[in-house]
């Protein structure tokens, strides 16, 4: 189990974003597509605990210092440095092993993959103490998933789709800054939360928000074949209304915490998957 910690399965949420592609294009139900997505999914899912891994292991006497990630299996001395350098290593291999035996290993996805990895390590060696810096680095994560699930499945990932994405993202990463500077006070060990106030991260927040249902109630209307499918954003707007009521009355912001500590929305997100699903394979 505090291996699996370590590896920050419950983080793999994010990385459905992947599967994005194959849904809105209508090929979900393509075996041969669907299997590519699948084995896509696993591979970025390990190499982000390599990335997590390597970041828990640079940052392990500032983490031991946060109130919050004072808990964490390294920073708390439940995983030593040896077992998680090793555990590193055994991810790597498996991940290049997994795309070489699906014939995987040499194509635009794994470029990707080497991009993600290098941005982040950017990010943990420095580049998550410049201001603004920081927010887009978190935010490309999520842009880079989508594109690599069009990537490993040659499906074009279109303009709508990439907007949505891009603004969502960015409003979830001021989120997670906006919430870090309010809750930790002055005892943060971010050095990047002392150039931001809370007025300047609000009023970003809100236009990337504001920016997001646009994008995607043009998208609903003007770049999807189904016409039902504009039906879809009153469930997205109740989505990003409890988000952000979750963001202003409590945690720390992180996306996958938002989420997964809120049932209504965990429910509500089924629903909208659901509604999608119905919409563009049934109707």
């Amino acid at each position: 189990m505090k291996y699996l910690k370590l590896m920050r399965i419950r983080h793999y949420l994010k990385n459905f974003l992947i599967f994005l592609p194959i849904i809105f294009s209508k090929r979900l139900l393509e075996k041969v597509i669907l299997l590519k997505v699948i084995i896509g999914f696993i591979a970025f899912s390990l190499t982000t605990s390599v990335i997590y891994i390597m970041n828990d292991l640079k940052d392990i006497e500032k983490d031991k210092k946060h109130p919050i990630k004072k808990e964490r299996p390294l920073a708390s001395g439940k995983v030593s440095k040896k077992e998680a350098i090793i555990l590193c290593m055994i991810l790597s291999c498996a991940i290049i092993v997994g795309l070489y035996l699906t014939n995987m290993l040499f194509n635009g996805g794994t470029i990707l993959l080497a991009v993600y990895i290098f941005i982040n390590i950017l990010y943990s060696f420095g580049f998550k103490n410049i201001p603004l810096l920081d927010i887009t680095i978190i935010s490309s994560g999520f842009v880079l998933r989508v594109l690599y699930g069009g990537l490993i499945t040659s499906i074009p990932v279109s303009s709508w789709l990439f907007l949505t994405t891009l603004s969502i993202a960015f409003y979830m990463a001021l989120g997670k800054r906006k919430n870090e500077l309010v809750k930790l006070d002055n005892n943060s060990t971010r050095q990047v939360l002392k150039y931001y106030t809370k007025e300047f991260l609000e009023k970003n927040m809100y236009m990337f928000l504001t920016l997001s249902i646009v994008f995607y109630s043009l998208w609903s209307t003007l770049g999807v074949v189904n016409e039902s499918f504009r039906y879809s954003i009153v469930l997205v707007l109740i989505i990003l209304m409890k988000y952000n009521m979750n963001i202003e009355n409590g945690g720390y912001g992180d996306p996958i915490d938002v989420i997964l500590n809120d049932k209504i929305l965990i429910i509500i997100g089924i629903m909208y998957g659901l509604a999608c699903f119905a919409i563009l394979y049934v109707l």
